[in-house]
């Protein structure tokens, strides 16, 4: 589902109640919808995602943002070593490195599901 007002939401078919729904991602806030077709579907996630930003409003609350591109990590000095040395060998700053690493994980995971889906659909 494309992106509403800088915000993901996943979505799931449920074949027994014949009902899409999903939910806004990277949140603490709980932000769902629900629809029995696609143009329903954007339709409900727009509006779950307008009635979020009105309720903070009135309630004077900053909005969560989802996914700033910051975080903090902590890991295990040992491991934090290991991270410096390699990406000093590789002649990039750390923050570069953990990038690199993390976006070759992502592609990793996702062709993974990507095989699952196929040989579901296949199988079926």
């Amino acid at each position: 589902m494309k992106p509403y007002k800088g915000y993901y939401a996943k979505v799931e078919y449920d074949p027994h109640a014949r009902l899409m729904h999903g939910e806004v991602e990277g949140l603490r806030d709980v932000i769902t919808f629900q629809a029995t077709s696609v143009s329903q579907l954007e339709k409900a996630f727009h509006a779950s995602v307008d009635d979020y930003l009105e309720f903070c409003e009135t309630r004077n609350e900053s909005p969560e943002k989802p996914s700033s591109g910051r975080f903090v990590l902590r890991v295990d000095p040992s491991l934090h070593k290991a991270i410096q040395q390699s990406a000093a060998a590789e002649g990039k700053s750390l923050n570069a490195w953990m990038i690199e690493a993390a976006t070759q994980r992502v592609a990793t995971v996702h062709q993974s599901r990507s095989r699952k889906k196929a040989a579901r659909s296949s199988a079926g």
